[in-house]
């Protein structure tokens, strides 16, 4: 079986939804923008790409692949479009690995997508009845009983933290972290060799270049997250606040996957190796917890030990995603989210698992080698992992 590895890994900056740089392009926009790039950045000819596969989340009808893939001069490349919720972007870097491992595609460009500032608004009618419900409130398998019918995905963090006896002080300390690492992140230009500059037409037609992360804070504190409201305040105790919980956000990435063969026929040095991948199913009320048992499996199927792993992203959809994970799998913290997540860059949901591939394969790169592992949650009970080596 060939190695599938990563010839090319980009993504626009994180935007802030509604009113930030990318406000006004849509996910079908932003899509091109890094097929389009990362086909150039791979040292092969378009000609070679064999396929698009994106993941998707209320883009607004279509095969956003498909879109991309003609947008980028790749009209000979079908395009798959995929959604598994959250993890819809690592997804679909698994399919394009699975399709170069069994020899199906030699060269496939995956990633996603999401402009949370552009997505459908939408209802749906309550079957049986004339009522209309919001589709994000959480049905009776997510819900518990001293918290019903509140939005589902914040109760993944709440159930996350309650379960596992998680404060809200620790969620508002790893909050801060990971702001304050990110921050110093771009200060160092660490993203500065994965990010694709959006030219971007404002509504009074300035053009303007986005290319810097716009949802990291400098200016948080402590004080100021230990002062913003929970987000249910009707619930005893509950915990998640908008500052230790995930942003919503616009952002898209995209990596060239390839056999080994056609990479070492054009003299091409890979980022990294995909080497091992995995998702997990578990009760929706211990969403949070679903990326555990996918590092778990994900490793096993690497033959790679946790201690041995160089680098952990565990996407902090909320900050009690990852600290759960650390004391279960006893990580070094320090090697987990060094350069923020969720809570400081943003979570463009379909984007992220790409987002999270893309900065792992970098930073391997630039350490000359190592084993990272790029992990999160996903709604209805879902987690996935992958391992990548260089």
């Amino acid at each position: 079986m060939t190695e599938a590895v990563l010839l090319s890994a980009c993504r626009t900056a994180v935007g802030t939804a509604r009113k930030g740089a990318l406000r006004d392009v849509s996910a079908f926009d932003l899509a091109a923008v890094v097929v389009r790039e990362a086909v150039a950045r791979c040292g092969l000819p378009s000609a070679s790409v064999d396929d698009v596969v994106l993941g998707e989340s209320l883009a607004g009808g279509g095969d956003i692949a498909r879109h991309a893939a003609l947008v980028a001069g790749l009209t000979h490349a079908p395009g798959l479009a995929q959604n598994r919720h959250c993890a819809s972007g690592l997804a679909s870097v698994a399919t394009a690995a699975a399709s170069v491992r069994a020899g199906m595609d030699r060269v496939v460009v995956a990633g996603g997508t999401q402009s949370s500032s552009t997505a459908p608004v939408s209802r749906r009618r309550v079957p049986g009845t004339d009522e209309w419900q919001d589709p994000w409130s959480s049905p009776s398998h997510v819900s518990t009983p001293d918290a019903p019918n509140n939005d589902m995905s914040v109760l993944v963090g709440w159930n996350t933290a309650r379960l596992a006896g998680i404060t809200r002080e620790e969620m508002d300390a790893w909050a801060l972290r990971s702001h304050q690492r990110a921050v110093r992140a771009i200060d160092d230009g660490r993203f500065r060799a994965e990010i694709v500059p959006v030219k971007v037409t404002d509504r009074d037609g300035a053009v303007s270049v986005f290319e810097v992360d716009e949802h990291p804070r400098r200016d948080t504190s402590a004080a100021r997250l230990a002062a913003l409201p929970a987000l249910n305040e009707e619930i005893p105790g509950f915990s998640v606040t908008a500052g230790n919980a995930s942003g919503v956000n616009d952002g898209a990435a995209a990596v060239v996957v390839a056999d080994a063969g056609i990479a070492a026929e054009y003299g091409v040095r890979p980022l990294a190796t995909v080497r091992a991948w995995a998702s997990v199913g578990v009760d929706p009320v211990e969403t949070g917890f679903a990326p555990i048992g996918a590092i778990r499996k994900a490793l096993a199927r690497a033959g790679v030990r946790v201690e041995d792993v160089d680098l952990f992203e565990i996407n902090e959809a909320f900050a009690s995603v990852p600290v759960a994970a650390v004391r279960e799998l006893a990580l070094d913290p320090e090697r987990v989210n060094p350069f923020g997540s969720g809570c400081s860059l943003g979570h463009p949901i379909a984007a992220t698992g790409a987002r999270m591939v893309t900065t792992l394969a970098h930073e391997l790169h630039r350490r000359g080698g190592g084993t990272a592992v790029a992990a999160m949650c996903a709604g209805g009970g879902m987690g996935s992992a992958m391992v990548l080596t260089a």
